[in-house]
């Protein structure tokens, strides 16, 4: 019965109804509550006059809202009688349970009266203060209103419900709690007092004794005083009216205020409504043990959030830890290779350190000989053997020639840990079944139109489909290796067009693309199958997708120019960056646009300025090479440097094969790379300048040149390999 309790207060005071009134709309309030909240209304809206101009339909007339201005269902929760002399604009008020209620207008006049008897100020108004309905009372006040004696009977029951435990009354002293209660006694029985005042014997054996529980609730059924009319406080009710909805008495009817009412029995329309509301009751209950059954769920299902919790924080625990042992793994590796390379440097700088220490003794020794010869005073002993020193001294001499007091390493670590797509992936590692519920974005359609290849580059375009609704926020491109491995990310963005660089020469590659949003991403695009040139095709062309099939028919051959944003900032370009020069009288280093890893390629350099006899450096490397000292003296480089005299090959600072055969301005210097068989050759005016000069050349290579302020060179590309070269490969 607790949960009944706010049924039994009232909106106004929050206390238990007392003495409480229905108003027309059904509602209840107190009678002193139901005074404290009347308003004076003005009298042409008293239902005097409304009666008199014939609009009066019922003897409690309802203010027209929308002429009053007053609290409706639609409005902010404030009222007003503006535009009334005698009501001045008042706000509404909340009652102890949040109710809004109006204040009265005036303070109602002092009087010993009951709050039913006490007289009410002229043309008061009233207004529900749960449905906000408006009402003007005629001259009987709230003595109009009908008294809710169930509410009274229930509340009563309620009250009683909550009181301390039942005692006995024929205790003397201190009562005792009662045991039992006679039905027919109505008296509440302690043992003892049962046993002395009521024995079971005689006419009381008939009596019928029940827990004091039973019988407290058998003494509320007990019958309460009959409701009387509230225009005839004398008559009981005794029928009731069907249009009117409330019970009336015969005076009322002999009256004729319902003559052409439909009027029945009070007591067979009581038991039909008892009928009626046990019936609603039924289907009340339906819901109400559905409900019971919804808040088992929703309890059973906190247990099983909480187990799951625990579950997925284990799981997700587990991940992370898998990824970090994988991170520390990769980790130890990464620095195996550091070490690695540590101890490669280490060890060509001291095998240089011995080497150098061995012949500085060398030298030392024949120096100090020689010197202790010149001291002989004796002239033909002098010249038997001083042809032979003077030999000696000038070989010794040369071999400290150039690059033998120069380092062959480098101090750098030419390690760099690209760790961004890692970073990135972290940063977007989420929940993606956690997300809204919101669709991922459509298939992204490949652009066959607009897709190409050029060089050893592909150019790819997509767009979403017409009909998708579900906007991308960036999309995916992702790569094979060139040989049917697994595919790679290649580009992340918002963009529809990328530009792939760097791939293999005469490869075939699969790309894919995907969309994404916050939701998730989509399904892969149609797979792409790009193949690339054995070269590359002319640079004023590119292949559109419909003739990639034939790409192959293409010419094996490179174009290609200088590359102004890796080369040193003291290169200067010119004729579209294929004719390099320097401002510096140091060697510095510029690099061709196409990088080479697979097939044959052939390319030209003519000297087309040479001055004071410098010695510029042709040959390949890689990106990260030096770019401030001549080529070929770090390990990145393998280049031919060579003067008006003769040429040498040089790598890692390592001087061989000099070959008598210079250049002068005019000249040209061919470079022929083959990936197939790995090596690199060097031609000067068409021939081959020297052996082979490196073998086990594999990697990515880029055409590179070094030079000075002394020599200018123009570069030459999409040229075939020499005849003879080919007619040599075919043999071999």
């Amino acid at each position: 019965m607790e949960e009944m309790e706010e049924e039994l207060k009232c909106p106004v005071c929050g206390s238990f109804y007392r003495e409480p009134i229905i108003l027309p709309c059904s509602h209840n309030l107190c009678q002193a509550c139901a005074r404290n909240i009347l308003v004076q209304t003005p009298d042409s809206e008293s239902p005097q006059s409304r009666r008199a101009s014939g609009s009066g339909v019922s003897d409690y007339d309802y203010l027209d809202l929308d002429k009053m201005s007053l609290y409706s269902e639609a409005d902010s929760g404030y009222g007003s009688y503006g535009g009334f002399a005698s009501a001045p604009t008042t706000p509404c008020q909340k009652s102890p349970n949040g109710v809004r209620v109006f204040p009265p207008a005036m303070p109602p006049p002092a009087t010993h009266l009951s709050p039913a008897l006490a007289p009410v100020p002229r043309n008061s108004c009233i207004t529900c203060p749960q449905c906000h309905r408006s009402l003007i009372l005629d001259d009987r006040g709230l003595r109009g209103f009908p008294k809710n004696r169930v509410l009274e009977g229930v509340i009563d029951r309620y009250q009683q419900s909550k009181a301390a435990a039942l005692k006995c009354q024929l205790c003397e002293k201190a009562p005792k709690e009662a045991t039992v209660m006679c039905e027919q006694c109505d008296v509440f029985y302690c043992d003892p007092c049962r046993l002395r005042c009521h024995p079971p014997r005689g006419p009381l054996a008939k009596h019928r004794l029940v827990p004091p529980a039973q019988g407290r609730v058998s003494r509320r059924l007990s019958p309460r005083k009959v409701s009387t009319c509230t225009d005839h406080e004398l008559e009981n009710h005794s029928m009731y009216c069907v249009q009117c909805k409330m019970p009336v008495c015969y005076q009322c009817l002999e009256e004729g205020k319902h003559s052409s009412h439909e009027v029945k029995a009070l007591g067979a329309m009581w038991k039909l409504h008892k009928s009626q509301l046990s019936q609603a009751l039924n289907g009340l209950s339906d819901r109400a043990k559905e409900a019971k059954e919804f808040l088992v769920q929703l309890r059973n299902m906190v247990q099983q959030i909480q187990e799951n919790s625990v579950e997925f924080e284990a799981c997700l625990v587990a991940q992370c830890d898998a990824l970090i042992d994988a991170l520390n793994r990769r980790k130890a590796q990464l620095l195996a290779r550091v070490n690695k390379e540590h101890e490669h440097k280490l060890k060509v700088v001291r095998d240089q350190i011995s080497h150098c220490t061995v012949k500085l003794r060398q030298t030392t020794g024949l120096m100090e000989y020689c010197l202790e010869v010149i001291k002989e005073n004796d002239p033909s002993g002098f010249l038997q053997i001083s042809d032979a020193l003077i030999r000696r001294v000038h070989l010794t001499e040369d071999q400290w020639g150039k690059g033998t007091l120069t380092p062959r390493m480098t101090t750098d670590f030419d390690l760099s840990l690209d760790n961004s797509p890692l970073l990135q992936s972290i940063h977007q590692l989420d929940f993606v079944q956690m997300k809204a519920s919101s669709p991922v974005p459509a298939t992204p359609i490949l652009q066959l139109e607009e897709c190409c290849t050029h060089n050893n580059s592909a150019t790819l375009s997509w767009k979403q489909p017409p009909l998708s609704v579900v906007p991308a926020e960036g999309y995916i491109l992702e790569l094979d290796d060139g040989s049917g491995g697994q595919f790679r990310e290649v580009y992340v963005g918002k963009e529809t067009m990328c530009t792939v660089d760097g791939l293999h020469f005469n490869s075939t590659y699969n790309a894919r693309i995907k969309a994404f949003n916050k939701t998730g991403v989509s399904q892969y695009s149609k797979t792409l199958v790009l193949q690339t040139s054995e070269g590359c095709n002319f640079e004023t062309q590119s292949a559109p997708y419909s003739q990639l099939v034939d790409i192959k028919k293409l010419l094996a051959v490179a174009w290609f120019a200088f590359d102004p944003g890796s080369a040193h900032s003291d290169i200067i370009f010119s004729n579209d960056n294929l004719t390099v020069t320097c401002s510096s009288y140091d060697d510095r280093v510029v690099l061709g646009k196409t990088g080479f890893s697979k097939g044959v390629h052939y390319w030209e350099l003519t000297v087309d300025r040479y001055d004071n006899h410098p010695d510029p450096a042709f040959g390949v490397a890689h990106m990260d090479v030096m770019k401030d000292i001549m080529l070929g003296k770090d390990d990145k480089a393998w280049a031919m440097y060579v003067d008006n005299n003769r040429s040498w090959f040089m790598h890692n600072n390592s001087h061989t094969n000099r070959t008598e055969g210079g250049i002068t301005k005019g000249a040209t210097i061919g470079v022929l790379l083959d990936l197939n068989r790995k090596t690199l050759t060097f031609f000067i005016n068409d021939e081959q300048q020297g052996p082979i000069a490196f073998e086990n050349v594999e990697g990515l290579f880029f055409p590179a040149v070094s030079l000075n302020r002394n020599v200018q060179v123009t570069l030459h590309t999409g040229l075939p390999v020499p005849d003879f070269y080919s007619s040599r490969a075919s043999v071999a």
